[in-house]
């Protein structure tokens, strides 16, 4: 296996990166003076992989929710399930299904190897039937719903919901019922042999680890074969917003909000530079230091728990403002003014450099979490981006760039999503 090497000489750090002959890409950061490792096994597919690509190139659907439930069930096997091995050697095992993507991770101090092959293990070897898929259907109904009374949840889906009129993204991660019984062994194994392809998986290591063990390990562990890796549907969404307004009566004690602006993106991904040009913009114009977070928490219509930030994925991209509210509707008007006048005046130089610094000084300290690392390398990985990626692209985006981003936050594609106490 050829290994290459990349290396930051600001955060004198290095990564080590190798594929392996089945495609699987191999991604390793050794942390000095650091006594545990993390490592995620992640496969480039998720909620919103809701088509499969047949041979002659068109797409066939398939039950949303199928990835999540691939996660739950590979954690069992005809023995035992993973959560008993990683047992033996005292590290803490877990895994999720995000949008676009599902990852398996370990984290522990002690038999890194072991835990290691355990991982590699439990992920390349499936096991499901007939009765252990019904009986997952009955706990993955219970999840979904249970989610249906978790606040955040909600005031997100239903955000979605009112953006995107045909999105996969605005489908609960977990499915529906009606989903998930569609959901069979035949299928989970169709679906697995389609996307836990290695050439669409990468696995990422970072902390007290030997590079060379690793790579040595992941040689002689990897036992499929390759294979092309899978298309995705995209399709383009020229549309505004569904509806502007949604709300829902939950059992809150105040009122919460998530207000979002969708980006028509007309490739899948939104680029690197692009987002991190709009989280320099957002944190210069709503930051804690500036005169409009100051004026919106005297006005009272925003609380010390506002967040603000830019979540995307294939597919999709929405700018979203958060928080509990007394008023969520005079907390949006305000937001909306906000970027109005910052469109017409343009942005506070001082404000940009400032927010900048901010936005490379936390991505800096990222570097001292393994678990953040790891994390950020599949990320990258999957994006089509090497190691560094994001500090070379943070330390080059310009106040141009940054003006730039604020003509993608479009009033017709906003939308408010408010959760409202039942009383």
């Amino acid at each position: 296996m050829k290994i290459k090497k990349y290396y930051d000489k600001l955060l004198n750090e290095t990564v080590y990166c190798g594929k392996h002959s089945s495609g699987l890409e191999i991604r390793v950061l050794p942390k000095e003076g650091y006594e545990s490792a993390y490592a995620v096994f992640g496969v480039n597919y998720g909620s919103i992989d809701t088509y499969i690509e047949q041979k002659d190139g068109s797409f066939n659907k398939i039950p949303e929710g199928t990835a999540h439930f691939l996660e739950h069930k590979l954690f069992e096997s005809e023995e035992l399930d993973a959560f008993e091995l990683f047992s033996r050697t005292g590290a803490s095992a877990n895994a999720y299904t995000s949008f676009d993507k599902t990852a398996y991770l370990f984290k522990g101090s002690d038999k890194i190897d072991v835990s290691l092959g355990y991982l590699l293990e439990f992920v390349q070897n499936p096991y499901f039937t007939a009765e252990t898929v019904k009986k997952e259907q009955g706990i993955i109904g219970q999840e979904i719903r249970m989610y249906l009374d978790i606040p955040d949840w909600v005031v997100l889906f239903n955000l979605l919901k009112a953006l995107y009129a045909d999105n996969p993204v605005t489908v609960d991660i977990a499915g529906t019922q009606d989903s998930i019984a569609q959901i069979d062994d035949k299928l989970l194994y169709e679906l697995y042999e389609k996307f836990y392809n290695p050439s669409n998986m990468v696995l990422c290591i970072a902390g007290n680890i030997d590079p060379d063990k690793v790579f040595e390990q992941v040689e002689n562990s990897i036992i499929r074969k390759k294979k092309k890796v899978p298309a995705r549907k995209f399709t383009e969404d020229k549309s505004g917003a569904v509806k502007h307004y949604a709300e829902q009566k939950l059992d809150v004690g105040r009122k919460q909000f998530l207000l979002g602006f969708k980006e028509n993106i007309r490739t899948p991904y939104v680029s690197l530079k692009d987002g991190l040009a709009t989280e320099i913009l957002l944190e210069a114009l709503f930051g804690k230091a500036t005169k409009a977070y100051s004026d919106m928490l005297d006005s009272g219509c925003v609380g010390i728990d506002f967040l603000f930030s830019m979540f995307d994925g294939f597919g999709f991209s929405v700018v979203y403002f958060e928080g509990g509210s007394d008023n969520p509707e005079k907390a949006a008007s305000m937001i909306k003014d906000i970027i109005k006048r910052a469109k017409k005046n343009g942005i506070d130089k001082k404000s940009f450099e400032r927010a900048k610094r901010k936005i490379y000084g936390r991505m800096i300290t990222d570097y001292n979490s393994i678990d953040d690392l790891a994390n950020l390398l599949m990320g990258l990985y999957f994006r089509g981006y090497e190691p560094f990626a994001e500090i070379n692209a943070v330390r080059e985006v310009t106040y141009e760039d940054v003006s730039r981003r604020l003509s993608a936050i479009k009033e017709k594609n906003c939308a408010l999503s408010v959760i409202n106490p039942m009383n």
